[in-house]
C-alpha cells in the first residue's frame, strides 16, 4: 500500500565522498571488513550479514516497525534451526526516518561499511526506488516487502519484491467484482491527485470494461477534501450496483459515514489495500460493514504457513499481525531460503537464487518470482465483518505447498 505514495524516480548520485562517513571507525575495522570476514571467527560460524533499511521514525513509523517485527521473527526462526548453511543470520537495521535522502545514506552504509550480502527494504516505492538504485549499482540483491509501484523492480536485475503490484491489484479487483460478485453496473470514486488512487482506478476501469462491466458513473476528488456529499449523491443517483473506491483509509472514513447517511451501505463498496488500517475499523467499522477490499493478507487466511505465522507472531508480540508485518516476514524468509539454495555465498549467487524462486510457501501465500522480479502470488479479498478484517477469498489463487 505504501508503494504508491509520493512516487519519485530520482537518479541517486554516488561519489567517493561516501567513504568519509566512516572516519570514526576503529583503525583495524577497515582491514577486517575489506576481506569480508573476521579472521578470529571460524568461517563456518561467521554470520551472514543482511541489511534492512526501514522507516523506523518519521511519517511512516508504524509501517516500518511492523515490517521490522516480521523480519525479526523470521531471523529468530531461521537461527533456531541452525541458520543458513550452518551459519547464523545477523540483520543490521538502519532507520531512514521516512526520508528519501536518509535512505540513500543508510543503504550506502549498509553496503560499504557493514558489507551486507543482501538488503531488505523498503516499505514505500519512493524510498525503495532510491535504495534499489544504490543496491543495483553495487550489485547487492534487494527484496522490498511492500513497494507496489511497477517501476521499482524495473531499476535493474538486483531488485525484487514479495508483494503484488498496483497494476495486478487493479486487474484482480475487477475480476472479483465482475466475475465473482457478478456486478456489471459500477461506479468509481478516487483521488485524482494521488498516484496510488488514480493508478488503481485506471487499472480497475480498463479491466472491468474488458470483462463486460459498465462504468455508469465516475467521480474524482483531491486529497484535501473532507465533504463528499455531492459526489456521493451523484453516484447514488446513477444507480450503480457497486462502487470501487481505491483510496486511503483516512479518506474512506468520512466517505463511509456520508454514504451511509445518503442511503448507501458499506456493502456497496470495494477498495484496495490502502484501506488496511485499524483506524478504518475504529472510526467507520459500522458504516463499512460488508465492504470488500484487495489486500496482501488477513489474520484468518486458511493457508497453513499463514496460520503458523499468526500463532508465532501473536505469541511474541501479543497482537494480530498486519499485512506489513506478514510481508516483512515473507521478504526475510524468501531471502534466507534463497541463500540456502544459492550455489555460492556471494551477492551474485544469492541474486540468482532469488530469481529462481518457485512456489515459496509464505505467510501471504505461495510466491513465484517472475522474469520481471515481481511476485506471482495470490491477492487476498478481505471483508469487513463485525468491525474486523476477515478473509473472504483469494484472487489469482495459488495453491500453497503443505
Amino acid at each position: 500500500m505504501l508503494g504508491r505514495r509520493r512516487w519519485v524516480m530520482a537518479i541517486v548520485a554516488l561519489g567517493a565522498s561516501a567513504l568519509g562517513l566512516f572516519a570514526c571507525t576503529p583503525k583495524d575495522a577497515p582491514q577486517k571488513e575489506a576481506a569480508g570476514k573476521d579472521p578470529s571467527i571460524p568461517a563456518a560460524a561467521e554470520p551472514w550479514k543482511v541489511g534492512a533499511y526501514l522507516s523506523l521514525s518519521g511519517a511512516e513509523t508504524q509501517f516500518g516497525i511492523e515490517t521490522k517485527e516480521g523480519i525479526e521473527l523470521a531471523v529468530d526462526e531461521v537461527n533456531k534451526k541452525g541458520g543458513v548453511k550452518g551459519r547464523p543470520v545477523k540483520v543490521f537495521y538502519e532507520d531512514n526516518k521516512s526520508n528519501p535522502q536518509e535512505t540513500n545514506n543508510k543503504v550506502l552504509q549498509l553496503i560499504t561499511r557493514d558489507k551486507v550480502v543482501a538488503l531488505l527494504g523498503e516499505v514505500a516505492s519512493s524510498r525503495s526506488t532510491i535504495g534499489g538504485i544504490v543496491a543495483n549499482k553495487h550489485k547487492i540483491p534487494m527484496i522490498t516487502s511492500s513497494a507496489t509501484a511497477p517501476e521499482v523492480t524495473q531499476i535493474g536485475p538486483f531488485v525484487f519484491r514479495v508483494c503484488f503490484t498496483d497494476d495486478t491489484q487493479g486487474q484482480m479487483g475487477a475480476e472479483f467484482v465482475v466475475k465473482t460478485m457478478g456486478k456489471k453496473r459500477i461506479g468509481i470514486l478516487y483521488a485524482s491527485d494521488d498516484v496510488y488512487s488514480s493508478g488503481l482506478a485506471t487499472q480497475f476501469r480498463d479491466a472491468a470494461k474488458k470483462l463486460g462491466g459498465e462504468i455508469v458513473v465516475e467521480k474524482s476528488f483531491i486529497k484535501t477534501e473532507t465533504n463528499f456529499t455531492t459526489y456521493i449523491n451523484e453516484i447514488r443517483d446513477a444507480k450503480p450496483e457497486l462502487v470501487y473506491a481505491p483510496i486511503y483509509y483516512n479518506a474512506m472514513v468520512p466517505i463511509a459515514r456520508q454514504a451511509k447517511a445518503a442511503g448507501m451501505p458499506g456493502s456497496m463498496f470495494v477498495g484496495g489495500d490502502g484501506w488496511d488500517a485499524e483506524t478504518l475499523l475504529q472510526d467507520a467499522g459500522e458504516e463499512m460493514e460488508g465492504a470488500y477490499f484487495t489486500n496482501h493478507y488477513a489474520p484468518d487466511v486458511p493457508w497453513p504457513n499463514a496460520q503458523a505465522f499468526l500463532k508465532a507472531y501473536k505469541e511474541r508480540f501479543k497482537r494480530d499481525p498486519s499485512s506489513l508485518s506478514s510481508l516483512g516476514y515473507d521478504s526475510a524468509q524468501l531471502l534466507f531460503d534463497s541463500m540456502g539454495r544459492a550455489k555460492g555465498d556471494t551477492p551474485e549467487a544469492i541474486r540468482d537464487a532469488i530469481a529462481e524462486t518457485k512456489n515459496f510457501a509464505g505467510a501471504t501465500g505461495t510466491i513465484t518470482i517472475d522474469p520481471n522480479r515481481n511476485a506471482d502470488k495470490s491477492i487476498v479479498i478481505v471483508q469487513i465483518k463485525n468491525k474486523k478484517f476477515t478473509y473472504f477469498a483469494a484472487v489469482n489463487d495459488k495453491a500453497q505447498k503443505p
